[in-house]
């Protein structure tokens, strides 16, 4: 995933909420195929034809694989087109490097009284908000403030510990429930001034989301949309099979494919830790910073992967199971019948850990 931002894009850099944002999804069979065919026994139908769409969106990149009976019936240069307009549409709804987003703009306001804004704003402000309550707080669009001062934010800095007195004074301004939604007319609110919201651990979910409902109301019914390592597939890959992704093993020094899991009309998303930190006397600090404490978690937990309907949720949930650790996250997905599956740091290596939804989903598993 880039690290690229400039002032058109939206970050995509989880630091900047709750959970750590590095891409720990490593496509297999996506967005490199060169053909697709139906579900249908191979031998007996025609092979479906293949175009890939790219292009940058919200500090990172998106790929779109589609697959039809004909490459010609594939007008990859509009949907390029129109997947650029939307994607550019959100930013400008979203984005919190865009100084005139609408985010951006509420941001900005003082003002605790209610600032209209557009429904997809809305949309996915409450659906925060609604993961921020079930989860008790381990979800917060609010956190930036503390990921700032932990030297994760845009401008890291020379990374230290910060004194507990600044911990304590940038938790004032950190709370989920210190904004407020409302749907007709759509608008937001908050309930102190210097409030701050940040979006990253949701939107490119959204996005895909999006992105998945164009394209089948252009009457594409299969493809894969990858948007900085969240992704939506629908229909079949090149094998008449479902698009099979890997999910990387949680290394720093290494891209390896931990596990491959075949995506069938699902979302996926994942989270993990293990490459933005820093040491001060040989302890390690995660980027992960628990919003409810103001501190980088320190459970063992390296990555988690999270499929489901709905990109968003998916997105949001990963990042929230990266706050709650291996043995919360775990029962709170078992509790909530959260298909999630943990990736554990351990003293010979890593295990693995399945909720009972994700089995229920891709049956049993060899856990390593």
């Amino acid at each position: 995933m880039s690290n690229l931002r400039t002032s058109d894009t939206m970050t995509s850099v989880k630091t900047r909420c709750v959970s750590a944002w590095h891409l720990t999804l490593l496509l297999l069979l996506s967005v490199t195929v060169v053909a697709c065919q139906s579900g249908q026994n191979p031998s007996t139908t025609q092979a479906l034809q293949k175009v890939q769409i790219e292009g940058p969106t919200m500090g990172t990149s998106y790929h779109i694989t589609i697959c039809a009976d004909s490459a010609e019936a594939i007008n990859n240069q509009q949907i390029q087109q129109d997947v650029d307009e939307l994607l550019k549409k959100i930013n400008q709804q979203m984005s919190t490097y865009i100084k005139t987003s609408e985010l951006s703009q509420f941001n900005q306001a003082t003002a605790e009284e209610w600032f209209a804004v557009s429904a997809p704003l809305v949309k996915v402000v409450d659906a925060g908000l609604k993961l921020s309550k079930q989860s008790d707080g381990a979800f917060d669009m609010t956190v930036g403030p503390l990921v700032n001062l932990w030297h994760f934010g845009p401008d890291p800095g020379k990374r230290t510990i910060p004194q507990e007195s600044r911990i304590e004074a940038a938790r004032k301004s950190v709370g989920y429930h210190h904004i407020q939604v409302q749907h007709d007319p759509p608008a937001l609110k908050k309930t102190i001034p210097d409030v701050y919201l940040d979006l990253s651990a949701i939107a490119k979910g959204y996005a895909v989301d999006e992105v998945g409902a164009y394209l089948e109301s252009q009457s594409f019914q299969n493809y894969l949309v990858e948007i900085g390592g969240e992704m939506r597939a629908r229909g079949v890959n090149q094998q008449g099979q479902p698009w099979k992704v890997g999910i990387e093993k949680p290394v720093s020094d290494q891209r390896v494919v931990q596990h491959v899991f075949p995506l069938d009309n699902l979302s996926m998303a994942t989270s993990g830790n293990y490459r933005n930190f820093f040491e001060v006397e040989g302890v390690s600090y995660s980027h992960t910073i628990n919003p409810r404490t103001g501190y980088p978690v320190k459970h063992t937990l390296a990555s988690v992967t999270v499929v489901g309907e709905n990109c968003m949720n998916c997105d949001a949930l990963a990042t929230c199971l990266m706050v709650l650790g291996p043995d919360e996250g775990y029962n709170w997905c078992k509790a909530g019948k959260i298909a999630a599956y943990f990736i554990v740091k351990t003293e010979t290596g890593f295990s693995e850990r399945y909720s009972p939804q994700w089995r229920q989903i891709f049956g049993e598993v060899n856990e390593k």
